[in-house]
């Protein structure tokens, strides 16, 4: 670990979560995680729970995954992709404690967290929340409405909760002063079998600029809260290269015909992307952390972003470059060593993830569990 530029809140972190370590108390060896976001959405939650319960069945945890894929679903307004689930306190309830889970977790904030959350509450049981996406200000950037008047729907939501997961301490900051705060740190890892800067590059961009400039990198939905248009719009030379999907795309693409939309990419290919790009472009606004931008630093790449809650926990400036003027953050970017990049990214393991996640858990007492049923 000597000389490796450790990512800039670990070093706060051990004393954020000493009273919370995972042998101060037993550890819940099944857990049941109630979600709204899961396969086969891509997005930051699924991507994050999928990894997490890898990690945690490689140490012998059973973590049950209840979904919308249980339930009759509906289309989501504006997101007709995401499913949203058609259920009850009772019909989710019954499934919670069939699976007499060690712990609860409810991972989002919509319906079927939302029945969980009731059942849990009557039945007098302990349960854990996360913070993965700021709904509030997604909300304002597609309304035009205030991000204030939504967060006491998420206050009232996160307030019965043991322990609410954020990812970064800008985030448990925000948190704090929207008056939520119970809150303890969950952070994010990397699959470094698949992003490493070792490994070919994605063939569709290997010139694109035909020598012209650099090869620029924009990861994920494609979506007005995304702020991928500040991206699209850069006056830049180079090329622009687009990997996700959403609501947003067809209008983009059809705006901004230079740029490249490769559509999603996972595993391999999207590594393969990672490592074809000069700089990974961070646009966001409103992210709460932004795993693209470690998996790019992984694989040698560095990342332009806004000083915003997510990038200014994690792009450091041997790694990055972080600037309200997102063409300078690029021009910044694109002096940084690769070497540096890959050694940071590789710091973010979900073998740490997962070690956190386990430490926010409230353990549930048998005997209650057993009156729930």
């Amino acid at each position: 670990m000597r000389g490796r530029p450790a990512p800039p809140f670990f070093g706060q972190l051990a004393g954020r979560i000493a009273p919370h370590a995972i042998t101060a108390r037993p550890v819940p060896s099944r857990i049941v995680v109630v979600t709204d976001a899961w396969t086969p959405q891509v997005n930051g939650v699924v991507r994050t729970l999928c990894a997490v319960r890898k990690e945690l069945e490689s140490r012998g945890h059973a973590m049950i995954v209840i979904s919308p894929d249980r339930f009759t679903t509906l289309p989501c307004p504006t997101y007709p992709e995401i499913r949203l689930a058609m259920s009850t306190p009772r019909s989710v309830g019954r499934m919670i404690a069939q699976l007499a889970p060690d712990a609860i977790h409810l991972a989002t904030e919509g319906p079927l967290c939302l029945a969980a959350r009731y059942w849990c509450l009557r039945q007098g049981l302990p349960f854990t929340t996360a913070f993965h996406t700021n709904f509030p200000d997604y909300m304002a950037s597609r309304t035009g409405l205030p991000a204030r008047l939504f967060w006491p729907y998420f206050r009232w939501f996160h307030g019965a909760a043991s322990v609410v997961l954020a990812s970064t301490p800008s985030i448990r900051e925000a948190l704090a002063e929207a008056g939520i705060r119970q809150t303890q740190h969950w952070g994010r890892g990397v699959d470094l079998a698949q992003f490493s800067p070792d490994g070919p590059r994605h063939p569709r961009m290997a010139g694109p600029a035909d020598g012209a400039g650099p090869v620029l990198l924009y990861v994920g939905r494609v979506a007005v809260e995304k702020n991928v248009e500040a991206f699209l719009a850069l006056d830049h030379p180079g090329a622009k290269v687009v990997v996700g999907d959403g609501p947003a795309r067809e209008s983009l693409q059809a705006r901004f015909p230079d740029a490249l939309f490769l559509g999603v990419l996972g595993g391999q290919e999207l590594a393969s992307a990672y490592r074809a790009a000069d700089a990974l472009v961070f646009p966001s606004l409103t992210d709460t952390f932004g795993l693209v931008m470690i998996e790019a630093m992984a694989c040698g790449t560095p990342v332009a972003a806004y000083p915003v809650t997510g990038p200014k926990d994690i792009v450091t400036e041997p790694v990055g470059c972080l600037d309200e003027d997102l063409a300078r953050a690029v021009a910044g970017a694109l002096t940084r060593d690769r070497a540096a990049c890959a050694d940071y990214g590789s710091a973010f393991t979900w073998d740490r993830s997962a070690s956190e996640f386990l430490a926010g858990l409230h353990p549930i007492v048998p005997m209650d569990l057993r009156q729930a049923a």
